[in-house]
């Protein structure tokens, strides 16, 4: 057997399970964090609309909602903000 056949039968095909820890560890090294949740109804509908209207990525529509809530919060906004989802049914 030749050196290519020998590395190839040596190497074994990583599962899903192994990719994605690859894929979470790699992300850690990044600094960032995986976050989990269920989205109500309501934030369901928000969420499509968002990503129609901006293509944003799962990720990206997270952190940015994470942000504008600290952002909110810091400058004494969240009542308002909460009203204003209730005001609206979102």
């Amino acid at each position: 057997m030749n050196d290519n056949n020998l590395k190839s039968k040596d190497k074994k095909a990583l599962t899903n399970a192994e990719k994605q820890k690859r894929y979470r560890e790699r992300q850690k090294e990044r600094g960032k964090q995986e976050m989990r949740g269920y989205l109500s109804p309501e934030a369901k509908e928000c969420y499509r609309l968002i990503s129609e209207q901006t293509g944003w990525n799962d990720s990206v529509i997270l952190s940015n909602a994470v942000r504008l809530t600290y952002a909110a919060y810091k400058n004494g906004q969240v009542g308002l903000l909460n009203s204003w989802l209730t005001k609206n049914k979102l």
